[in-house]
């Protein structure tokens, strides 16, 4: 006797070695999976670029509204919470405190982003909108990882909703698995109890 290969066992898992005694619920629910799979590899590349089209869109977008911005002195009331980089600010990242800034000559309170570590009392830019409102510019790295991100997210979603309809088809057909034998029993059960 010959040991059964990684290839016949999937071969006679997905129907192929034509078993009478295979039901056609049996073949389907053995092919769920890899179609769930090539589902998957075909649509995960279409539904990444479209939502990095997408959302470099909505970047280009942004860049777009910067442009109306301006660009006003604050001053920290509070030091920014977290460690001061010691790569001239290349690497750190913002955290909101609170500040002081003028515009439109009036004096404004309020959150403003401010490097990581930066002490009460030190002046930081803060960009204004035409409403007053501050706001925090969209850097290359910061569009790049919005890309990023909602390609994940996508990739995950998609993920998610294959796995859910591959676990509802299963459980369909383990449904009319349950109700074949159900109905086969009453018919036979009968008969075996007459004998008996």
């Amino acid at each position: 006797m010959t040991p059964t290969t990684l290839w016949t066992r999937m071969a006679r898992r997905l129907g192929f070695d034509h078993n009478p005694l295979r039901r056609g619920s049996d073949v389907i629910e053995a092919w769920l999976l890899p179609a769930a799979v090539a589902v998957f590899l075909i649509l995960g590349p279409i539904v990444v670029g479209a939502t990095g089209l997408r959302v470099h869109a909505d970047n280009l977008a942004a860049q777009h509204a910067e442009r109306s911005w301006h660009r006003v002195p604050a001053v920290l009331l509070q030091a920014a919470p977290g460690p001061m980089m010691s790569d001239n600010g290349a690497n750190s990242w913002l955290v909101w405190t609170t500040g002081r800034w003028t515009a439109d000559g009036r004096a404004h309170v309020g959150s403003i982003p401010a490097p990581a570590g930066t002490r009460a009392g030190t002046s930081v830019p803060v960009w204004l909108n035409r409403a007053g409102q501050v706001q925090v510019p969209l850097t290359a790295a910061g569009a790049r990882d919005r890309i990023i991100i909602a390609g994940s997210a996508a990739l995950a979603l998609l993920a998610a909703l294959l796995t859910g309809l591959t676990l509802l088809g299963r459980r369909v057909l383990d449904r009319r698995k349950l109700a074949g034998w159900e109905a086969a029993w009453l018919s036979v059960g009968p008969q075996w109890s007459r004998q008996g």
